[in-house]
């Protein structure tokens, strides 16, 4: 019955289609570039400290247009809405932004794409967009967009094409004669009927899977990156649910075939500009298959979700241990450094929900997260406690500017309500308290900003002899620096820091404060770089965080 529903839509949205008179579908193998004058590229800014690439340096913050600011008084946030609010990121001390998909899309969210080279209308125009691109950066912040390549709206006037077997769009999706009858990685439908035939998609009917067995699909979609990075100019993408992008039977994740794919596609996008990043999806692996993706013939970085859960487990638990060893784990397999950590997103309950509002334990978080090596990546509206859970709407609610009417965010009542919090956690507010969460954000970012030993620097995981103490050393060429988070809400006094080996060199160094108050004991390494039973304080504060910077004598 459920099957038979699903053919009743599908065919009801194609006779819906076919009524309307359509845009003759593209030439699979000579779709032509897009004019467009690109956005000049950041220019006067190191590529990367300590020989690091440049995201390396970076911090990034995950924005979903729908939500972040509206311009122009229609409930829906927009490029320019961005581009009023690039000082206050700047002030935050951002350096990149990552934007949920910008294309054209049936869909609220985006990720289903009805036309991989112009902009959705209701963010803006591709002068709106390029307009966003030079003022970012002039303030020294770069630019991601979500690349969605393993599927495309059935909207898509590809897929519309497609659904003639004689046309050369119907072998850019994938299709069979029979139903092969296995199941989707969760167990759910992935083969669906239509036209006498069953064609694959793994999200659902309207999203039908793109087929990287033709080589005209590799084809178009290289030209879709170079167009983003060099007609536009974007500085790189997030790859959205990278793992599925070529199936191998009833194998559908993680395929050898996926990998090939990915390598030919970093020569590709490399090629139109090779300062250009692409940080992968993989929600769900270990360290050692994000560490598959990162070895530098694929991917330049991965979203390390264990780190992420680690975070928060231990912020929620006031216990470091699913954090330490998750460090270790991300650290020693996912070299060097091309890993990326985050505490939440959007198809994440908010941070603040999944700690149950507790502003204490979503500071810790964010101590985690910004002294952290890899490069982190924050949700917009981390830094101000938003809540939502439960749909993924409520996840992606808008921004909260003020105590203004609709949160500052619309003139008119916006797309979705605003989260419960928001008289009290908004940009206003938080900005005029120097003890609030989004102080704390300012602070840890741009301290981390200023010292390269949290950018770049090695890491090693402390034995703190206490559950609820973090403690860990990281050691660049130009410092070394130690971190210790009490993720407790009480005093931790009965304590010591011991590490057997580390690059610190040998010698005495005084221990001066880069983040958090008091005088400090001096510590001693040995020829190995170790040290035992290192006592900096005699009492580490509940929920307190210390940055410490170490001086040769």
């Amino acid at each position: 019955m459920k099957k038979n529903v699903v053919v009743l839509i599908v065919l009801l949205m194609l006779v819906l289609n076919a009524c309307t008179p359509a845009t003759p579908a593209p030439t699979p193998t000579a779709t032509p570039l897009p004019t467009a004058v690109p956005v000049a590229p950041l220019v006067g800014l190191p590529q990367g400290t300590d020989g690091y690439a440049w995201w390396n340096d970076t911090v990034f913050y995950e924005i979903f247009v729908r939500s972040f600011y509206d311009s122009n008084g229609d409930g829906i946030g927009d490029f320019n809405g961005i581009i009023q609010k690039l000082d206050y990121l700047q002030s935050m001390g951002v350096t990149g932004l990552w934007l949920m998909p910008t294309y054209p899309s049936p869909s609220y969210h985006g990720y289903d794409a009805t036309d991989y080279y112009s902009v959705n209308p209701e963010y803006g125009t591709m002068d709106d967009f390029k307009n966003l691109l030079s003022e970012a950066h002039k303030r020294g912040i770069r630019v991601i967009d979500d690349l969605v390549l393993d599927y495309t709206s059935s909207q898509n006037p590809w897929f519309l094409d497609a659904l003639d077997p004689n046309s050369a769009h119907h072998d850019w999706y994938i299709w069979s004669p029979t139903d092969p009858g296995y199941p989707g990685p969760w167990g759910e439908q992935v083969w669906f009927p239509l036209g006498g035939k069953y064609f694959y998609a793994l999200w659902g009917t309207s999203n039908p899977n793109l087929n990287y067995k033709n080589p005209a699909v590799t084809e178009e979609m290289d030209k879709v990156a170079t167009f983003w990075l060099k007609n536009v100019g974007v500085d790189g993408f997030r790859l959205d649910a990278i793992k599925y992008l070529i199936q191998d039977g009833a194998n559908q994740t993680n395929t050898d075939a996926t990998h090939a794919w990915l390598q030919q596609f970093r020569t590709a996008y490399k090629a139109a500009n090779p300062s250009a990043m692409t940080v992968g999806e993989l929600s769900g692996e270990s360290a050692g298959v994000m560490a598959s993706y990162t070895q530098g013939d694929q991917l330049d970085l991965s979203f390390d979700f264990g780190l992420a859960s680690a975070f928060v487990s231990s912020a929620k638990s006031g216990n470091a241990g699913n954090a330490n060893g998750q460090m270790r784990l991300s650290y020693n397999l996912v070299k060097p450094l091309q890993f990326a950590p985050f505490l939440a997103n959007h198809d994440n309950d908010r941070l603040m929900t999944q700690l149950e509002n507790d502003n204490n334990k979503s500071r810790v978080a964010a101590s985690l997260l910004l002294t952290a090596p890899g490069v982190p990546f924050i949700y917009y509206g981390e830094e101000l406690g938003l809540q939502g859970s439960g749909s993924d709407p409520m996840k992606r609610r808008p921004m909260q500017w003020s105590t203004d009417p609709n949160g500052g965010f619309s003139t008119v009542s916006p797309w979705e309500e605003l989260g419960p919090n928001w008289h009290t956690n908004n940009v206003a507010l938080e900005s005029a308290n120097p003890n609030s969460l989004l102080t704390w954000y300012q602070t840890l970012i741009h301290t981390r900003n200023e010292h390269s030993a949290l950018r770049v620097g090695d890491m090693n995981v402390l034995t703190t002899l206490s559950s609820g103490l973090y403690g860990i050393l990281r050691i660049s060429k130009a410092e070394a620096v130690l971190v210790l988070i009490n993720l407790t809400n009480a005093p931790i006094s009965q304590y010591s820091l011991t590490i057997s080996k580390s690059a610190l060199a040998a010698g005495t160094y005084s221990v001066l404060p880069i983040l958090g108050p008091g005088t400090f004991a001096d510590l001693t390494s040995s020829a190995s770089g170790g040290f035992s039973k290192y006592v900096p304080l005699a009492e580490v504060p509940a929920y307190g965080t210390f940055i410490l910077q170490l001086h040769s004598k």
